[in-house]
Formats: structure tokens, C-alpha cells, sequence
């Protein structure tokens, strides 16, 4: 019974995980609230969902194109342009099955082995597994939050090397809500426009997550669109996540790459979620904003009830649902049962065993210092939970 060496290098998703540990304590009867997922709480609007429900009763549940719809990859070049500013091709866009799939789809249509992929920590527990699989090797670079959890041009400078092939870059960012700006990325821009075959993977699937105003996109700096591959798709926006449909718009001959993936691996994604995918981009985009009002509410109020906790240091997250505090103070500190909290890890273990909240430690994001919550969920949740970890933390000494 042995698995193969491309699976053994593969770390389990941390987040996955406590999501299921909770679920499991949930299933025994224990009241946990759980700030460990990450994806809205609120159901898809109603237009969308019938519109789903509609291409079931018009029989659209065929096998779809591996690039998927036509006219859901026109609708995504009209968003690009009307939102973003940006030209593309329908030729230059490709519908998979999440944008999860999108961002693998990419690391293993551009990355050779022994090629590096840098990776601004935090980050997503996925990119570094996904550089793994490919072939490629991870490279860190740490932004703390006295720097507001952002890379500076320096830091990437400094990161490159001759093996260097892919930034992956995501903003708003999962996990600390961290958003950068045009100016900032046109600074990265800079260093990355003087090392030919560096390509940026512009994750940008919180981009209407935003609580700063227009949304910045690596494509839109000068000289950059040839060199980005945006990656977004319906599920944070518009609450879609279990419809699964993210998308790229990158050169065509990256995205040709990716479907001769695709087509290998999936096939299209899912052909009733596409016609849903298609409402959510052509409709009414009133949902989207009242559901962005919400998540500001939610992180002005778990900011400011997380920084009167002793011991925690909070910033002011500019976008998605993640607040990602600073926790080192408590490592080394126990209980009076005498249960020692050596990591993030331990203290989210801890929070979850004592105080009934689900967390997840900041190793997994690789920033061991912090823990990620996730406030995608009722004020009365955030005050609930904010509460325990306030009255779980204080008996650590």
C-alpha cells in the first residue's frame, strides 16, 4: 500500500480539517461556532438559483465545451472590461470547475520541475501544495503585520532567482484581507518586468470583497497583461461556492495549455451551474453590493471587539472575510490543567476544545505567529465567539 511520491509531498488542507473536527464536535451536541470556513453564509440570490433551475428544465445538462459556454466565457469578457477596465477574447478565457481548479490548472500548465513559484506568506494553504504537485519548489516571502501582511518590491527583488517562473499573488487577499493597490502592484510590476518568463497568478476571487473602493488587478499595469493570468469565478461574490465555477483570462496561448489540461482531467465544469454563473454576471449586481455592506458591518465589529482582547494584535483588514491576529503572546503560556500552548496550531486546538470556537493556527498559512477567523457569519456569532476566545485566552498564564 504506497502511494506515489507526488501525493506524499502533499500536506492535507488545514483549513478542511477543522472544519471537519467542528462539524464532528457539532455532531456530538457540542455548540461550536465555527469561524474555520471560508465562504459566505448567505444563500445564493434567488435569480441566480432559478436560473439553475431553469436550465434543468430546459434540459442544459449535457456534457458542456471544456472552455465552457460561449456565451458564459462573452459575459466573463464583458465583466473584464466593464468592471476591470481590461480587453480580452473569448478565446482568452477559460470556465473550470472552481477557481481552484483554475489556479492548478495554471501551476501545472506554467511550472517545470525544479522551477521556483514565490509565495507571499500568509497564504492560501493550496499554492504551495499546488507548486509541489507541479514539480516546482515554493519560495517564501514573509510580510508580517507591522507591514499590513503586503510584500514590498525589495522583498520580491531579493526572492528571484534564475529558476524563478511564477508570483502568485492574491488580493484581497485569504488569509488576512490584505488588499493591494494599483500603485503597490505597479511597484512589484517593476521588478517583475525586468526578469523575462516571470509570470504573476493574480488571484483575485474576493476582488468585490473590498472595502476601499475599485478593485486593482496586476493585468491593468502597463506592460503586465501578457505576463498575468487572473484568476477569479462566482463563488465569493455572488455566495456560489458549491456551484463551482471560477474561471482565468490570461494570454491565449496560456489558456489553450490549461484546457488541453482540462480537457484531460474534467472536461468542462458543470453545465447547469454555468447557466447560473451566466444570470450572476449578466443580472442585477444589487446582491452583490448588499452582501459587501454586510461583510464591512461584520469586519468593523470583529476588528473592534478582537483588539480589546489582551494579548492579540489586530490590523484593519481591507477586504475579503478574514481577520488574522497576532497571537505569539500566549506560545509558552497554559492552563491550570496544565495544557501548554506551544504554536498557533495548539491555540487553535485549544480554542476549539475549550472555548467551542473553530479557528484555524497561522502555521498552515505560513505565519506561525497569527490564526485565521473567518467572520463570514451573524454579528451575534462574531459577539458569541468573540466572547469565548476572550474568556478561553484568559486562563492561559
Amino acid at each position: 500500500m504506497q502511494l506515489s511520491d507526488r501525493l506524499n509531498r502533499l500536506a492535507p488542507s488545514a483549513t478542511l480539517a477543522m472544519s471537519q473536527k467542528s462539524a464532528e464536535m457539532k455532531a456530538q451536541g457540542i455548540d461550536v461556532i465555527n469561524l474555520s470556513v471560508g465562504e459566505p453564509d448567505f444563500p445564493t440570490p434567488a435569480h441566480i438559483k432559478e436560473a439553475g433551475k431553469k436550465a434543468i428544465e430546459n434540459n442544459i445538462t449535457t456534457y458542456s465545451p471544456v472552455p465552457g459556454y460561449a456565451n458564459l466565457r462573452e459575459a466573463i469578457v464583458a465583466k473584464l472590461k466593464n468592471e476591470n477596465g481590461l480587453d480580452y477574447k473569448a478565446s482568452e478565457i477559460l470556465v473550470s470547475n472552481g477557481a481552484k481548479q483554475s489556479v492548478t490548472n495554471t501551476v501545472m500548465a506554467l511550472v517545470n520541475d525544479g522551477d521556483e513559484v514565490i509565495v507571499p506568506a500568509p497564504y492560501w494553504v493550496s499554492y504551495p501544495q499546488m507548486a509541489k504537485l507541479a514539480g516546482g519548489t515554493p519560495v517564501y516571502i514573509e510580510a508580517g503585520i507591522e507591514q499590513d501582511f503586503k510584500i514590498t518590491p525589495e522583498q520580491l527583488e531579493a526572492a528571484i532567482t534564475p529558476k524563478t517562473k511564477m508570483l502568485i499573488l492574491c488580493s484581497p487577499s485569504n488569509p488576512t484581507g490584505s488588499v493591494y493597490s494599483q500603485e503597490e502592484l505597479a511597484a512589484l510590476a517593476e521588478v517583475i518586468k525586468k526578469h523575462e518568463n516571470l509570470y504573476v497568478l493574480a488571484d483575485e476571487i474576493y476582488e468585490h470583497i473590498n472595502y476601499i473602493g475599485a478593485h486593482a488587478s496586476m493585468a491593468k499595469v502597463e506592460g503586465m497583461r501578457e505576463r498575468t493570468i487572473i484568476v477569479n469565478g462566482v463563488s465569493k461574490a455572488y455566495a456560489m461556492t458549491g456551484w463551482r465555477i471560477g474561471f482565468i483570462a490570461a494570454p491565449e496561448w496560456i489558456v489553450n495549455g490549461c484546457n488541453k489540461l482540462q480537457g484531460q482531467y474534467t472536461s468542462g465544469p458543470c453545465s447547469i451551474s454555468q447557466a447560473a454563473a451566466l444570470e450572476a454576471y449578466q443580472a442585477s449586481q444589487d446582491c452583490v453590493e448588499e452582501m459587501r455592506k454586510a461583510f464591512e458591518r461584520r469586519r468593523d465589529l470583529i476588528v473592534e471587539l478582537t483588539a480589546q482582547i489582551p494579548g492579540l494584535e489586530v490590523n484593519k483588514p481591507q477586504g475579503a472575510f478574514y481577520l488574522f491576529p497576532k497571537c505569539s503572546s500566549f506560545f509558552g503560556k497554559k492552563d491550570d490543567e496544565g495544557r501548554v500552548i506551544n504554536n498557533s496550531t495548539d491555540l487553535a486546538m485549544y480554542l476549539l476544545e475549550v472555548g467551542h470556537v473553530a479557528t484555524v493556527g497561522g502555521d498552515a498559512f505560513g505565519s506561525p505567529e497569527c490564526f485565521r477567523m473567518s467572520y463570514a457569519t451573524s454579528d451575534e456569532n462574531i459577539k458569541e465567539a468573540i466572547k469565548r476566545i476572550a474568556d478561553t485566552l484568559a486562563k492561559l498564564k
